[in-house]
């Protein structure tokens, strides 16, 4: 009896495994495919694949605007979003089937659509610019079904073939333009191909607002958004969504797209450390994901590594902190006011602004006082912070092996509070520096230097790091959080016959780490004299805090 019991539990058990291994394999077949690189929108809801509902927000865009102009980092789904509109105003009905926007659009009305993309292949001269919309111009011709008069005038024709849609089909115009400034990002380091290419699309861009009387609906959609004096001095009356609170959320992921749309394929994924690595990007709604970061961590069995900062490197960026000697701890502590939503032009390069539009910071808090509005920007997530400052890097050390070895280092010594290894690592860090970064320029007379080649390794490792911390008394110049320990950092450059107030009793003074009493953690005061002759270490003190001081 004993025996057939033991025998009948251990059947349900195996029956139990069955059914469950049944089931996953069924959830495995029946699993979405990954739209990676994906962006025409019928293409993934016909073919199977994972699409996150934007039409509801889709549809309150398009009730309340007609001229609309949005900011977001490449790779975010702009070029989707567009192919999505494109879809909704051409009546595409059947591929909205449960979707938000299913009952509440008139598919009966279908409006002729014109479309403008720059997202593929590189335009160096307004010649190409010229001959590049040209043949943008033909493709709607053949589209649309009508000839231009005038096929090889740039403002002639799109003029022309605004107004022939609207008498051809009997319908207001709508006009999607993808990555409308690409061509100019291009060439943003080379300032007359910059303005000549500039010039160029507010040519034909200048089309679209004396085109009104004709149109229903014009988006454009791009990286920056350049001031209303340059490009946008045509198209004064378009209104910028990119920090609309209520279209925050119009491309990227939520959390809440990863915590249910995505769960069944981030099995056993610790979301905890998914977030530190991926999350972060604030555009004042939900805390976003890039897209093209969990398709391709879902893809390649959630393995953690720089996929989206892989696919673009910012290289105009790392020349332009290189030819202004930024100060790069300010990357952890910045504010700014509204010259984030009114950018930049062509001779005035703002380095935070390109960095926030590029996507290599983001929106931490916004701040209100009297009239003026405050932005605080930070560093969005761990890829960023790691791949960025890794590009950085090449500026200061051009030999990947020794830098690896160097942030080991320092990594090393920072994890066991050993401030001998510390101060060895750090030396190693700046002998390993070429010569000629310091031929023709006198950066290394400068504090500054200093603290951003320290920044940049230590951010490179990941860590938490306060630029510039402000305290009551003064500013530290670097401020480093870990598990174990505090460490606060102040630079001086001596120079010959000319010594600096002692660093490390400038920390002591000031009673910088009384900031951080409360953390009940050891805190490391340190203070470090470089000399700018020798462009090394010239003295390093440092003292462990008590916490009962």
């Amino acid at each position: 009896m004993f025996l057939s019991l033991r025998f009948f539990e251990l059947a349900n058990v195996l029956s139990l495994l069955y059914w469950s291994y049944s089931f996953i394999l069924r959830m495995n077949m029946t699993l979405k495919k990954l739209p990676i690189g994906i962006q025409t929108f019928s293409e993934i809801r016909e073919d199977n694949y994972v699409y996150i509902d934007k039409t509801g927000l889709a549809y309150e865009l398009l009730q309340s605007y007609k001229y609309v102009f949005l900011s977001r980092p490449r790779r975010f789904g702009k070029s989707l979003f567009l192919d999505t509109l494109r879809n909704i105003f051409e009546g595409n009905k059947h591929f909205f089937a449960g979707l938000a926007i299913e009952n509440q659009w008139d598919w009966d009305v279908r409006y002729p659509v014109i479309r403008v993309s720059f997202a593929s292949g590189k335009i160096e001269s307004r010649e190409q610019l010229d001959h590049r919309l040209l043949r943008i111009l033909k493709q709607n011709q053949q589209e649309l079904d009508i000839d231009c008069e005038e096929p090889d005038s740039v403002a002639g024709c799109f003029e022309e073939l605004i107004r022939k849609a609207h008498a051809k089909y009997n319908q207001k115009v709508v006009i999607l333009v993808d990555e409308y400034d690409k061509p100019i990002l291009d060439n943003i380091t080379n300032t007359e191909i910059a303005k000549e290419i500039r010039d160029g699309l507010v040519n034909f861009y200048s089309v679209i607002k004396g085109s009104d009387e004709f149109l229903r609906f014009a988006f454009l959609t791009g990286v920056s958004k350049f001031t209303k004096t340059s490009i946008f001095s045509g198209l004064n009356n378009i209104t910028d969504i990119s920090l609309d609170e209520e279209f925050g959320d119009i491309c990227g992921y939520s959390q809440h797209d990863i915590d249910t749309t995505f769960i069944p394929y981030l099995e056993g994924v610790d979301r905890e450390k998914l977030k530190e690595w991926y999350n972060g990007y604030n555009f004042l709604g939900s805390k976003m994901y890039n897209p093209f970061d969990i398709l391709k961590f879902i893809a390649k069995n959630h393995k953690y590594a720089n996929y989206w900062f892989e696919s673009g490197t910012p290289t105009f960026l790392i020349e332009l902190i290189k030819k202004q000697h930024y100060f790069l701890p300010s990357l952890t502590n910045l504010r700014v006011d509204e010259k984030l939503l009114n950018s930049f032009d062509i001779d005035n390069l703002d380095l935070e602004v390109i960095l926030y539009q590029s996507g290599y910071l983001t929106i931490d808090r916004v701040q209100t006082l009297g009239v003026k509005t405050y932005y605080y920007l930070k560093l969005p997530n761990l890829e960023v912070k790691a791949s960025l400052t890794d590009s950085i890097l090449k500026l200061f050390n051009n030999s990947p092996s020794n830098q690896a070895d160097i942030q080991v280092n320092i990594h090393m010594a920072l994890l066991e509070n050993n401030m001998d290894s510390f101060k060895q690592a750090l030396s190693s860090m700046f002998a390993s520096i070429p010569y000629n970064n310091y031929t023709h320029n006198v950066i290394q007379n400068y504090e500054g230097f200093y603290a951003s080649v320290v920044y940049v390794y230590l951010q490179s490792l990941g860590l938490s790091i306060i630029g510039e911390d402000v305290t009551n008394q003064g500013r530290i110049d670097l401020t480093i959080l870990m598990d174990q320990a505090i460490y606060i950092m102040e630079f001086k450059v001596d120079h010959p016959n000319k010594p600096s107030a002692n660093a490390l009793q400038q920390i002591k003074d000031k009673r910088y780490a009384d900031k951080y009493l409360d953390a009940q953690k050891p805190i490391y005061l340190i203070g470090i004299h470089f000399n700018a002759e020798q462009k090394n270490i010239a003295q390093f003190e440092w003292e462990q805090l008590s916490l009962n001081s």
